[in-house]
């Protein structure tokens, strides 16, 4: 490019893939020559292997319960024996309660916790979109409110997750076509345009970043299952209810309204 065309100096031009080499189209599809190819086609048949395996359990699975007649737990969980009665027990009981049940219950902290990792690790303007979303969904305080607005939570994320896709793929570089946002008469710079998570052929978007949203994106939508799951009775009778007791409960007369002892304040 010309003086006039562009503000990127000589060094950062040297960093473009549009200028560093030759550009070869089929990458730009996920093509690219490779040898041995067993090297190249590994983690999809790695991908292939995990999704046959679990097919597999999941037909075993079913094939036992039809030839001796059983039928499927209600919850989907290791320890089908071990309830909500069974957590004061013994340690042993309150270990495998919470194997089974760990999510049920703290699923929606957990995922307070990876929205805030999301944010700290990304630092960029979708964190300060994540920031307003966790604001949004802490002002509503009751765990019923919440459940109200997760599913569009959830829609969020994977709204954003596959926009963010798009940012990292960008347009094609065999047109030899630079972004706007690279001209002479655009205001950006190089840290801008990271921040903005902006397409570009020299500060080309970060892709870890789209793990950390795929995390978030995982629990939310785990999270909106255990949701759902908290209004069916037959879960509640095995792992118990997350009805909340009170907002405004002291610790001197909690053990008044707490069904199970809390070994604090029970004298």
């Amino acid at each position: 490019p010309g003086e006039n065309e562009t503000k990127v100096n000589l060094e950062e031009l040297k960093t473009s893939v549009l200028y560093s080499g030759p550009v070869d189209p089929a990458e730009w599809v996920g093509l690219r020559k490779s040898y041995p190819l067993l090297v190249y086609l590994r983690n999809n048949l790695l991908m292939l292997a995990i999704l046959a395996f679990e097919v597999t359990i999941y037909r075993h699975q079913e094939y036992y319960r039809c030839r001796n007649n059983l039928t499927a737990p209600v919850t989907k969980t290791i320890f089908h024996d071990i309830t909500r009665a069974h957590l004061d027990d013994g340690l042993v009981n309150c270990v495998k309660y919470f194997i089974n049940y760990f999510f049920y219950k703290f699923g929606l902290e957990t995922c307070f916790l990876l929205s805030v990792n999301v944010i700290g690790q990304r630092m960029d303007f979708y964190a300060m979109i994540h920031a307003f979303w966790l604001i949004a969904v802490l002002y509503r305080r009751r765990r019923k409110a919440i459940a109200e607005i997760w599913p569009k939570y959830c829609c969020f994320l994977s709204c954003i997750i596959t926009f963010q896709y798009f940012l990292c793929i960008g347009i094609p570089p065999a047109p030899c076509k630079d972004y706007p946002w690279r001209s002479g008469n655009a205001n950006f710079n190089s840290n801008i345009i990271k921040w903005l998570y902006f397409p570009d052929f020299i500060v080309r978007p970060n892709p870890v970043f789209l793990v950390y949203d795929f995390m978030l994106l995982l629990c939310a939508s785990l999270q909106r299952q255990t949701f759902e799951d908290e209004n069916k009775a037959a879960v509640r009778i095995m792992a118990g209810d997350n009805v909340e007791i009170c907002m405004n409960l002291d610790a001197a007369s909690f053990s008044q309204h707490n069904p199970v002892p809390d070994f604090i304040h029970c004298r």
